[in-house]
């Protein structure tokens, strides 16, 4: 690796370390040589993913997300204006063909976080974790072995479905201090809720009800994408992130309404193991 290369690679790494500890670990378990490219993809995925967080109101989001999106219109690496997530993100696309448009399309599904419209329902919330979670899992995949990745495109949808839920679960109490709900109108409505009646957390029993329902859609999801499965071991390291959704999935069915406002994230330590016994199973 060229020693500019290698700078943004390793700048990319350090930037992905503070946004997003288990990408950042699952990437070292990833063949060296392709570690640069996946901590630009996935330190991208961070920046656009935390812009709610960063921002007061939806316009600067909007802007910042629009920042990202003239990025990937425009033909130069040179509009990377220094940014070295840009940059690495720019030759990643160069060196492994990736495809713009599904990245453009991350951004603009990025849009709906800015915002507290619901999902209407559960083809919505699919779509919305089909561009985004998804749609990471199959561009990390072209990434590792493009042939290979030609085939993986049920596992990475189920699997990134699976994902979303889990990380919308553990997201649920900032989400709810926000008055911003992910949760499927038609699941609610199917436990006897509305979206506000949800967001009071008055109910529990039936609250309990529709977070259970909502991690069994993670769950079935998760069974969908094991069953699938990476078509090659060569592009496994794309999926092990998502062995982290499991026990999340698990205890937020147990948990029911106590979801909006305890913490579900396993400890680092217990992540991390469970990453690497994925990645020596060779299992998500």
């Amino acid at each position: 690796m060229a020693g500019a290369a290698k700078e943004t690679a390793d700048l990319c790494l350090a930037t992905l370390r503070e946004t997003d500890r288990d990408r950042y670990l699952a990437c070292l378990l990833s063949p060296e040589d392709k570690r640069g490219a996946l901590a630009a993809l996935y330190a991208f995925n961070a920046e656009i993913a935390r812009v709610r967080d960063v921002v007061r109101e939806p316009l600067p989001g909007e802007i910042r997300l629009q920042w990202w999106h003239d990025l990937l219109e425009g033909n130069s690496p040179g509009d990377s204006g220094g940014n070295p997530v840009a940059t690495g993100l720019l030759d990643a696309i160069g060196a492994n063909r990736l495809p713009r448009r599904t990245l453009i399309d991350m951004i603009e599904a990025r849009t709906f976080d800015l915002y507290d419209d619901p999902l209407a329902d559960r083809n919505a919330l699919e779509g919305y974790a089909g561009e985004t979670a998804s749609a990471l899992i199959q561009l990390a995949s072209l990434v590792l072995n493009p042939d290979d990745a030609a085939h993986s495109a049920e596992a990475a949808g189920h699997a990134g479905v699976a994902q979303s839920i889990a990380g919308l679960l553990l997201l649920m109490p900032v989400h709810r201090r926000r008055h911003q709900l992910y949760l499927p109108l038609d699941i609610l409505s199917a436990t006897g809720l509305d979206r506000d009646t949800f967001l009071r957390g008055e109910d529990r029993q039936r609250i309990s009800a529709a977070v259970e329902a909502f991690a069994g859609l993670g769950l079935e999801h998760l069974a969908k994408a094991r069953k699938a499965g990476p078509a090659r071991a060569s592009i496994l390291p794309a999926f092990l992130p998502v062995t982290l959704a499991e026990p999340v999935l698990l205890r937020a069915a147990r948990a029911g309404a106590a979801v909006l406002d305890t913490a579900l994230q396993p400890p680092q330590w217990r992540r991390q193991l469970r990453l690497l016994k994925a990645a020596v199973t060779r299992r998500f």
